[in-house]
């Protein structure tokens, strides 16, 4: 059942929303960072660990029995969540865990070597870059970077020459973390696919706030992370064509993963299990399940109207304050209700400090994007990041917040 969209109702599933800080009602803008957790993502994990705890795929009693049917299916719900089929989906430790093994098991497979070139964005988080870099070290591929333009687009004039013959990996962002764009994904595809390359989407900022078809958007590979769309740490997913999850060897190897040990060998399972080696994260799994079945129950052109209205509402206001920079501020592009922004004359670090004393709760400093804020000429910035759950009035009390940072800073006001 899908339930009309009610930002009071949907407010009222979050315990953590009625802390107060220093007097003051939390305002809660680093869902970038990690989300909250509605009462039905806690209680799902609590009831799991209290009535149905027992380890997966092994064991022949009912506990046993009962752990696995409900791991497995999560596993459909989470699947279906992103379009897929359940067994196109790993569960990973994150999206991290997710982009290592990619490029672990890209390596292990013989896939790249001298010559070869990967190809990623200015715009990367650190853990859609390092990978990657570690990759080319080892193999001896090249790593290439689509720089991002002024207005904080990707440059697809560029990307065109970038991507070629020798062009193996495109790895990138469906939305970028500091910039709140949401990045040409089927314009990159092609890309890719001229030149038989691979694709790799990081959809971490995407999952909890745009409609995700994964087989539908062209990409090969994908990962997110749980606790960026409602629900536990420690839990993600990673989607991949079933032709291409066949053609990966396993990375990481142990227990669960295998259908015959010898002392001199091992023959592996087919996908997804293939990559799962060892005690999994069974609890997390059930939990994001429900959050996922929890934010799906919410009509989602509503709630994705009412953050396009939080976003809009938060960037103009920002941009009209005195002496705020904003990273990648264009009209031009879709975006999440995600934005970096600089105050001149005050650091970050001083900037978010100042907000956690009026009840913000913001992120401050590189955001895992270095390279980006070198781009913009930064070593760190502020980022406000809404979601499901923030109001109108909420993004009201940031803006009234950093509209008094200079002042209270000491910073003179800006001169024409």
């Amino acid at each position: 059942m899908t339930l009309p969209f009610d930002v009071a109702a949907v407010r009222a599933d979050f315990p953590i929303l009625d802390t107060e800080i220093d007097g003051r009602p939390l305002v809660y803008l680093d869902s970038g960072a990690t989300s909250q957790k509605p009462r039905a993502v806690l209680d799902t994990e609590r009831e799991f660990l209290e009535r149905a705890n027992s380890a997966v795929h092994r064991g022949a009693h009912t506990l046993a029995a009962d752990a696995t049917e409900l791991f497995e299916e999560a596993r459909v719900t989470v699947a279906a969540f992103v379009g897929a089929e359940p067994e196109q989906l790993v569960w990973t430790s994150g999206a991290t865990g997710g982009l290592n093994l990619i490029a672990g098991s890209l390596g292990y497979a013989g896939r790249l070597g001298a010559g070869d070139e990967i190809v990623v964005t200015e715009a990367e988080h650190h853990a859609n870059l390092i990978p990657w870099q570690e990759l080319a070290a080892r193999t001896g591929a090249r790593l290439r970077h689509i720089p991002v333009l002024d207005d904080g687009m990707l440059d697809l004039h560029a990307a065109a020459e970038l991507i070629g013959e020798r062009t193996k990996v495109v790895a990138f962002p469906h939305v970028s973390n500091v910039l709140g764009i949401v990045n040409p994904v089927a314009e990159l595809v092609t890309l890719a696919r001229g030149a038989g390359a691979l694709t790799v989407l990081d959809a971490c900022q995407s999952a909890p706030h745009l409609a995700l078809d994964l087989p539908a958007s062209g990409v090969d590979l994908a990962v997110f992370s749980g606790h960026k769309v409602y629900g536990p740490y420690g839990i993600g997913a990673l989607w991949g064509r079933d032709e291409v999850l066949e053609a990966l060897p396993p990375f990481t190897t142990g227990g669960s993963m295998i259908t015959t040990v010898t002392l001199d060998g091992a023959e592996y399972l087919p996908p997804p299990q293939r990559f799962e080696a060892g005690t999994q994260p069974v609890s997390q799994a059930v939990a994001l399940a429900a959050a996922v079945r929890w934010l799906g129950a919410h009509d989602p052109a509503a709630a994705h109207a009412h953050e396009a209205t939080l976003e809009t509402r938060m960037r103009e206001g920002l941009r009209s304050i005195d002496g705020v920079r904003l990273l990648g501020d264009t009209d031009a592009a879709e975006r999440i209700a995600l934005q970096a922004f600089a105050v001149d004359g005050v650091h970050a670090h001083d900037v978010g400090q100042f907000l956690d004393s009026r009840g913000v709760a913001v992120r401050v400093g590189h955001h895992c994007a270095q390279p980006l804020h070198r781009r913009f000429g930064l070593t760190a910035s502020v980022r406000a990041s809404a979601a499901i759950h923030t109001t109108e009035e909420e993004i009201d009390t940031l803006l009234d917040a950093v509209s008094g940072v200079r002042g209270f800073f000491g910073v003179a006001a800006v001169t024409a």
